[in-house]
């Protein structure tokens, strides 16, 4: 059974950092691509950023978050720079087959990032 773990979550003030992180069992994980999402109060739910062969970015989120990934440790990593206030959301790391197509197939429980002076 796959299963998903999300991590590094909390509050931060406009302009900071958080590292957020997966960690995945239950599989081989060098063969999944995994995307992060985020769901802000009332809004829809956002893919922030996915990575398979190479990493992929929301325009929402280019150039301040960056994806990463240990075949090693089984664990994906979204590095969040420049944080603001609408970045705060559930984050949530999923499985899927490629970073193009297809819809995710399992699901973490999200991280709750909150960005606030």
């Amino acid at each position: 059974q796959v299963q998903l773990v999300e991590s590094g979550g909390g509050t931060v003030q406009p302009g900071g950092s958080l590292t957020l992180s997966c960690a995945a069992s239950g599989l081989t994980f060098k063969y999944y691509s995994f995307a992060w999402f985020r769901r802000a109060p009332g809004k829809e739910r956002e893919r922030v950023s996915c990575i398979d062969t190479t990493d992929y970015y929301s325009d929402s989120v280019k150039g301040r978050f960056h994806v990463s990934r240990n075949n090693a440790q089984n664990t994906v990593y979204l590095r969040m720079n420049d944080l603001k206030a609408e970045d705060t959301a559930v984050y949530t790391c999923a499985t899927l087959d490629l970073c193009s197509k297809g819809d995710p197939w399992d699901w973490g429980q999200g991280t709750q990032v909150t960005v606030s002076s």
